[in-house]
């Protein structure tokens, strides 16, 4: 009779350990300017404006080219990459499944830029 019930709380359990290994397959990081409102352009593609929450699913190691320009200051070129923090959930996810190890790396939480006035 406990047979069933085994066979159930296995596949929970499945479920359970699947769904964590995909759910830390993105990343997030607050993309923040001094001044505010800066342009976030990603690879050449404007997203949004600082303070500006950055989400993707990009594998570990991955690079992005980040400009941030506001209107009286010199544009900011820098790169995000995906090599700042280790997710532990991906590392995790990566004992029961081979494929999450290639999202082991995440971003900082939050990213400061400094943007300086253009000179007369």
């Amino acid at each position: 009779m406990k047979t069933p019930y085994i066979r159930f709380a296995a596949v929970i359990m499945a479920f359970v350990i699947l769904s964590a290994s995909f759910l830390s397959c993105s990343s997030t990081t607050m993309i923040n300017s001094s001044p505010q409102g800066a342009k976030v352009y990603l690879n050449d593609e404007l997203k949004g404006v600082t303070p500006y929450k950055h989400v993707d699913s990009a594998i570990s190691l991955t690079t992005t080219s980040m400009v941030l320009k506001k209107e009286g200051y010199e544009d900011f070129y820098t790169n995000l990459t995906k090599n700042e923090s280790v997710d532990v959930e991906a590392v995790i996810g990566g004992v029961f499944f081979l494929f999450p190890f290639i999202w082991t790396m995440g971003y900082n939480p939050s990213h400061m830029y400094e943007l300086y006035p253009l000179q007369p």
